[in-house]
């Protein structure tokens, strides 16, 4: 599943350290913009206690968990969309990745320099929101212009995209990203071969101090975040990165206990993981027997011998039927072979469509 999110945001803001806590993978992070240059890819576990829970009752010899990437990308500056401190590089590698995680500084420090000379989580958000649209504009207006010529010949596709494209210029020019239009689903498939920035879904992180990590209804920063985030219909999580970059350091009993002390069930960065995976629109089913307890990630709507095809090629080509019980229903009936006795195991074909929690046995031939 080669889906990724990119972290992105202003120098400064925090995005390098949140990167080394996700990954452990030493991203250079330094109090001075461009410490990052070219993007870090790292593969994150995502957390699920449903895994856990199905290792105690199947009792495996190893247990998989499901991964994806995130992406550090170097800070964007105002101006990046024309070039402006090695922004057309950072623009070029948010094209690459699949979802935004924007992390958005909302702490006070007189010893952290902020490019912009203070701290304003919203004016942070609209420089690169702008930047974003500004290239997006860009390149949809190069386009409309060849489009408008074929246009004129009654080409039937080409004036479906300039319509499409059209409604993308209104936009941009009053300043608000691609995923803001209306459009229908024929016109979301037009949009999909422009690969906007845009249009990519946004998840915003902000960024805050650890006095403020458990009292954020109090941050004004955060409140200001929030109520940004819902006009465009966004999700914001909170997190402190110091912090988080602490608790990656510890195992799984030493991480339990200091999340206990700072009064937390869940550390930030098992929070992040868990929405921008969601963001990406993915889901997880799972295999479970005597050899291992896996998850597996697939895109939301995906067919059985598609989810199969994840394992191996053959399972796809191969694809007969789909056994499939859901996690809940498993973990009532306490083992596989009781579910099997409760009617709670149900053979699924070609047409199915695999939901979240699913543990599936595939039978194939090829």
């Amino acid at each position: 599943m080669a889906l990724t999110t990119g972290i992105v945001g202003l120098p400064n803001v925090g995005k390098s350290t949140l990167f080394n806590a996700i990954t452990q993978a030493g991203a250079e992070s330094a109090n001075y913009p461009f410490c990052t240059i070219d993007p870090n890819v790292g593969i994150v576990e995502v957390p699920d206690h449903r895994l856990e829970k199905l290792t105690t009752l199947v009792k495996p010899k190893k247990t998989v968990p499901t991964a994806f990437e995130f992406t550090d990308i170097a800070g964007i500056v105002e101006g990046a969309s024309k070039g402006e401190g090695l922004g057309n590089k950072f623009l070029s590698h948010i094209r690459q990745v699949d979802a935004i995680s924007h992390v958005v500084r909302c702490f006070d420090d007189s010893d952290i320099t902020h490019v912009s000379g203070s701290v304003d989580p919203i004016r942070d958000i609209e420089v690169i929101n702008l930047e974003l649209i500004l290239a997006d504009l860009e390149s949809v207006e190069k386009r409309a212009v060849k489009t408008a010529k074929m246009a004129k010949t009654k080409d039937k596709e080409a004036m479906k995209e300039h319509a499409v494209l059209e409604k993308l210029l209104a936009a941009f020019e009053a300043e608000k990203p691609a995923r803001s239009v209306d459009l229908t689903k024929e016109e979301k498939e037009v949009v999909k071969s422009f690969q906007l920035l845009t249009m990519k879904p946004v998840l915003y992180v902000a960024n805050v101090s650890e006095e403020d990590l458990l009292s954020e209804e109090d941050n004004e920063h955060v409140k200001k975040v929030k109520e940004f985030a819902e006009k465009e219909g966004s999700e914001v999580i909170t997190v402190c990165a110091k912090i988080e970059e602490e608790i990656a350091e510890l195992d799984g009993d030493e991480k339990a206990e200091f999340l206990k002390e700072l009064g937390i069930e869940e550390s930030g960065l098992d929070k992040l993981i868990r929405v921008a995976y969601r963001l990406l629109g993915l889901e997880t089913y799972f295999t479970a027997g005597e050899q291992e307890v896996r998850a597996w990630t697939i895109p939301s709507g995906t067919k059985a011998p598609q989810a199969a095809g994840v394992i191996h090629s053959d399972f796809e080509r191969g694809f007969i039927r789909a056994e499939v019980v859901s996690y809940d229903d498993l973990v009532a009936a306490g083992s596989m072979t009781a579910a099997k006795e409760a009617g709670k195991v149900r053979l699924e074909g070609k047409d199915y469509i695999v939901q979240d929690g699913d543990v599936i046995y595939f039978r194939f031939n090829v």
